[in-house]
């Protein structure tokens, strides 16, 4: 999801102006004051609904009279990924949300809102963003998909079923050829117990561990008993309250208090196609070994 104006700090120190004279003609303004003009127009007749899903790349800019300083660049910020975004009712007049909802697959168009309606609307400006002075928030859009919710749950279970698939095999790989000799839950989670601990945690628990993730290429990704990581202290966390990678959810509830083993989790059960480090690439399955420290029950 983003703000109206898209502004990531790391933009700011990257800001350029040009001249955008050619760019002040052949724009069209709605009731509500926002301005558009379509720059390429696919056929398509699935125009996205409030609740529906998109995706696109979009470009972010404030309009001067005098020409556009840049703020976001998806394709820059986003490694030429599209980003995701649920199309929400118009929270002001002049708002993104309407002029996305003219656009299907394959569209492309500019916006232009006035920056005076972002600030009423109780947006925070920058410091250098002047009410009363004509600046626009500009946003350039290229559509790459609309998906209602059942479309894309549909879509999404369809390549989870297939990754399982592949992440199924890869486990198995790993674990014949180091001879290790590992259980399967139905979810297609492997472990092993090395020690059971006891009493077993429950759902609701608040669970302290000590662990070590790899990837199964080997890399060390974080560990909270390796210095190198830098925060050398049990992690505690509520078991089933989603506080975690659906992996370890599952996974730890296997052992009990003073437990220890080894989770082999796929990636539909840990990050998917998200990668929240440069060591963990799109789809990675993950190794934790794991020892359960400490537990408190929910009552």
């Amino acid at each position: 999801m983003f703000k109206h104006y898209l502004v990531p700090a790391i933009a700011l120190a990257a800001i350029s102006i040009s001249s955008c004279n050619a760019q002040n003609s052949g724009f069209k303004k709605l009731p509500s004051g926002l301005e558009y003009k379509i720059v390429k127009d696919e056929p398509g007749i699935q125009k996205p609904a409030i609740g529906d899903f998109m995706e696109f790349h979009i470009k972010s800019y404030v309009h001067f009279p005098k020409g556009d300083s840049v703020l976001f660049d998806s394709r820059v910020m986003n490694n030429n990924q599209p980003v995701p975004f649920q199309l929400t009712p118009p929270q002001f007049n002049g708002d993104l949300a309407e002029g996305l909802a003219m656009l299907t697959k394959g569209d492309s168009a500019i916006f232009r809102v006035p920056l005076d309606s972002i600030a009423k609307a109780g947006n925070q400006l920058l410091p250098w963003m002047k009410k009363g002075a004509g600046m626009k928030i500009e946003y350039s859009v290229a559509v790459v998909s609309v998906k209602t919710q059942s479309q894309l749950q549909e879509e999404q279970k369809a390549e989870s079923e297939k990754q399982s698939k592949v992440d199924d095999k890869l486990i198995q790989d790993y674990l014949t050829k180091n001879h290790i000799k590992a259980e399967r839950s139905a979810s297609g989670l492997y472990y092993t117990i090395e020690k059971p601990g006891s009493p077993k945690v429950a759902n609701g628990d608040s669970v302290s561990m000590n662990y070590t993730g790899t990837t199964l290429e080997g890399v060390k990704f974080d560990s909270n008993t390796d210095p190198e990581f830098h925060h050398v202290s049990p992690f505690w966390f509520t078991l089933g309250a989603g506080q975690v990678i659906r992996g370890w959810d599952e996974g730890i509830a296997l052992f009990g208090k003073g437990g220890k083993g080894t989770l082999y989790i796929p990636s539909t059960l840990a990050y998917g196609k998200q990668s929240p480090s440069p060591k963990i690439a799109p789809n990675s399955i993950l190794i934790f070994q794991v020892e359960v420290v400490d537990m408190k029950g929910k009552h």
